[in-house]
């Protein structure tokens, strides 16, 4: 895998992509906000997710009154969908770990840059759901 310059929710950031085809990971995104690592596997799982429900123009079909508990304005239908596995690196040291396992440019990419303090990070001045 190679380490390349990106950006997460518009922060400067790191990504990680596969340098072959028989790299066991999709990709690797870092989170500057949560100071976690996501790597995409080529694992593939099924699961069930929330989707929109769609008309027959292939437009979401939307509610008479949005959803009190949720705030969704248009209908959903619970659909199996095949993805690729997903694991969630938090710890700092097993994040530089992997990134020194897996990374054949980990020595000179500068990829300590962005793994800033977590509490250091400015959160978004926007009003989340809970």
């Amino acid at each position: 895998m190679m380490l390349i310059h990106s950006a997460f929710r518009n922060a400067k950031s790191f990504g990680i992509i596969p340098a072959s085809n028989d790299c066991p990971y999709v990709e690797a995104m870092y989170d500057p906000s949560s100071g976690i690592l996501a790597v995409i596997s080529k694992v593939k799982k099924e699961s069930f997710h929330m989707l929109p429900k769609l008309d027959e123009n292939g437009e979401p079909v939307r509610l008479k009154a949005p959803n009190p508990t949720t705030g969704k304005v248009v209908k959903e239908q619970r659909v199996l969908v095949e993805t690729f596995g997903e694991h969630y690196i938090s710890d700092k040291s097993d994040i530089e770990a992997f990134i020194h396992l897996f990374a054949i440019n980990a020595s000179s990419f500068d990829f300590k840059q962005y793994m800033v303090d977590v509490n250091q990070v400015e959160t978004p001045k926007i009003i989340m759901p809970s």
